[in-house]
């Protein structure tokens, strides 16, 4: 071992220092472990932030039903019956009361000046008011100011439109619990809101309650109902109202089921006023009837029935329902096309309606023996073949299997051609059927030769022709009703 200037190992020295080092080496680096290891814990998240002061009027005050109530009672007093002032309450109101909490409150005060119980009687110990619907005169014109106050309201706070709808279904459930007058009132608003849009027709549901039907209650309310309804809007107005909600044919359930008649509707309603209602719900009923008469006869054609016992079905059908023959003859020709399945293809379906049409013109032809029930086929063909894109092409063929087989008349045919015509597809037809028309008035007037005409006729169908003897042809144009009718078919 060597030694130092003064003496010292010199390797003792260097392995004492060595060993310094590595101690002061390792205690660095286990301190850099453990702060590396305490990096990598998850910090728990803290919430910063500032309180901000909610000003004063920007909070919604605390209401108990009661007390809201008495807010709405002591308004009510204050405006008095000035409706303008009412509406202008209400307005400003909504700012601080809690309308959507509440809604069921407010509108029972209104209509009935306080909180309503089950059944519709008010509530004993709650705060009341005598400016409300029910204490308000009777008559038409003050019920459309009221209405008007709720046009406003519902207008400016969107969100009671729902609540509103509720709560007349709930007062129509309680019209035991009024007074007749009430009723009336009640009646006459609900009209109007109908007619204004305020309202759907589906609140009319609650009057097919079963005890408001069997004393009378749900007729007499629905007279003064409609009546308002009607005044405010047309008859057709309130068709499209109610067929919108499916209550179009339902109007019968006001009635108990032993008197659930159209006759008894008709009677009822008619001596009331109310005969475009009469007129509308008889409309109704037939084409309710019409309906179920041509799914069945659809059922008896896909059944394979023989058309002896189809034929004298339908003639049975037309006695009982008092059915014309040219409103039957669509309701056959509908069923006859909606019996069987068609193909796709354009130039496929032409054929298999030639086919389908030839086995059916034996029942076709039993109910066209009057000149309008042949026009009113030719308009039924013309308008399928237009609605159904695959069909347009087939116009002509059908006309010309029809006329061959006895089921279309030359006069019905030229009437159609010339004035009775359809705006739909006009032009095409038209055109289709040009060449056949000519040949018509030339065969007519003699002008064909015997082989002309077996060529025309071998060009469409090689079968010989029968022609049809001709009937008296006057076109009258469809009534309204008779419109209605043909659309809803």
């Amino acid at each position: 071992m060597e030694a130092g200037g003064n003496g010292t190992p010199v390797r003792s020295v260097i392995i004492f220092q060595s060993a310094s080092l590595q101690s002061t080496l390792l205690s660095f680096l286990l301190s850099l472990r453990v702060s590396f290891m305490n990096n990598q814990k998850q910090q728990k998240p803290t919430l910063t932030g500032q309180r901000f002061k909610t000003r004063k009027r920007d909070e919604k005050e605390k209401f108990d039903p009661t007390q809201f109530q008495e807010s709405i009672v002591q308004g009510l007093n204050q405006t008095g019956s000035d409706l303008e002032a009412v509406a202008k309450f209400l307005d400003a109101s909504g700012a601080k009361l809690d309308y959507r909490r509440y809604a069921e409150t407010l509108f029972d005060i209104l209509v009935a000046g306080g909180m309503l119980a089950p059944g519709g009687t008010l509530s004993d110990d709650m705060t009341r008011t005598e400016f409300c619907l029910f204490t308000a005169q009777e008559d038409l014109e003050t019920m459309q100011a009221y209405a008007q106050v709720f046009n406003k309201l519902i207008r400016r706070y969107k969100y009671l439109e729902k609540g509103f709808e509720e709560e007349i279904k709930k007062l129509l459930l309680f019209l035991k619990g009024f007074t007749e007058s009430e009723r009336n009132k009640l009646a006459m608003l609900t009209g109007i809101l109908l007619a204004n849009g305020n309202i759907s027709a589906s609140i009319l549901n609650s009057l097919f309650n079963e005890n408001l039907v069997k004393e009378g209650v749900s007729a007499a309310f629905a007279v003064k109902l409609f009546k308002s309804w009607i005044n405010e809007k047309d008859i057709n107005s309130v068709a499209a109202s109610l067929r919108k909600v499916g209550m179009d044919n339902r109007l019968m359930e006001l009635f108990p089921a032993n008197k659930r008649s159209c006759e008894h509707f008709s009677k009822y309603f008619t001596d009331a006023g109310l005969k475009e209602l009469s007129d509308f719900a008889r409309n109704q009923q037939s084409i309710g009837a019409r309906k179920e008469l041509q799914k069945e006869l659809q059922e008896q054609m896909s059944h394979g029935d023989p058309q002896k016992e189809i034929i004298a079905f339908v003639r049975e059908e037309m006695k009982k329902s008092s059915i014309s023959e040219q409103t039957m003859i669509g309701i056959i020709w509908s069923s006859v096309m909606s019996s069987v399945e068609w193909n796709k293809k354009e130039e496929l379906v032409t054929e298999q309606a030639i086919k389908h049409l030839k086995q059916y013109s034996p029942l076709l032809k039993a109910f066209t023996s009057q000149g309008l029930s042949e026009l009113s086929l030719l308009l039924k063909i013309q308008e399928y073949c237009y609605d159904n894109i695959h069909f347009m092409k087939a116009f002509q063929k059908i006309v010309v299997l029809l006329y061959k087989a006895d089921v279309l008349s030359e006069e019905a045919i030229l009437k159609w051609y010339a004035e009775a015509h359809l705006a739909k597809g006009k032009s095409v037809f038209l055109e289709q059927m040009k060449k056949f028309v000519e040949w018509l008035k030339n065969a007519e007037e003699g002008q064909f030769s015997k082989t002309a005409t077996a060529f025309f006729f071998f060009f469409f169908f090689p079968v010989q022709v029968k022609k049809k003897t001709k009937k008296p042809l006057i076109f009258k144009p469809p009534t309204e009703s008779e419109s209605e009718e043909e659309e809803a078919d």
